[in-house]
C-alpha cells in the first residue's frame, strides 16, 4: 500500500480550469492536478528555484521535482496530442483554508486539506 500524500499548498485555485485545442472533437483528456498546476506557475511563471517553490509549496525539493516533472509530461501530452486539459483535484490546501482544530485537544493542525477524514492529531492521536 502506498503512502497517502501530503497536504500542498496554493496559492490559489485558478479561474480557468479546462482547455482544449480549437476545432478539435477530439473526447481524450488529461487531468492536471491542483498541485502540478501550482507547480508550473512557480517554477515557469514566476521563475523559482525549485527549493524556494518548494517551500511554498510546503513540500520537499524531491517531491517538488517530481510534481513538476509529472506536470510537465502532461502538459506536453495535451500540447502534441491535441487534448483537452482539465485542472482539478489533488491533496491541496490554499493560503486562505480555514485551520482546523482538534476536536480533543484544541491545538492547530494546520490549514484543511480536503481530505482530513483518514487523518489523526499528531498531539493527542485522536481521529479526525
Amino acid at each position: 500500500m502506498s503512502r497517502p500524500k501530503c497536504c500542498r499548498r496554493i496559492g490559489e485555485v485558478p479561474g480557468k480550469t479546462c482547455f482544449h485545442p480549437e476545432g478539435s472533437a477530439s473526447c481524450a483528456e488529461v487531468l492536471l492536478t491542483l498541485d502540478e498546476y501550482e507547480a508550473i506557475r512557480l517554477a515557469d511563471l514566476e521563475g523559482l528555484y525549485q527549493e524556494q517553490a518548494a517551500i511554498r509549496m510546503n513540500v520537499s525539493r524531491q517531491t517538488f521535482g517530481r510534481i513538476v516533472e509529472a506536470a510537465h509530461r502532461k502538459v506536453a501530452d495535451v500540447l502534441v496530442h491535441g487534448k483537452m486539459l482539465r485542472i482539478e483535484g489533488g491533496p491541496v490546501a490554499t493560503r486562505t483554508a480555514p485551520t482546523v482544530l482538534c476536536p480533543r485537544c484544541h491545538r492547530a493542525l494546520g490549514r484543511s486539506c480536503g481530505n482530513d477524514k483518514e487523518a489523526a492529531c499528531p498531539h493527542c492521536r485522536k481521529q479526525i
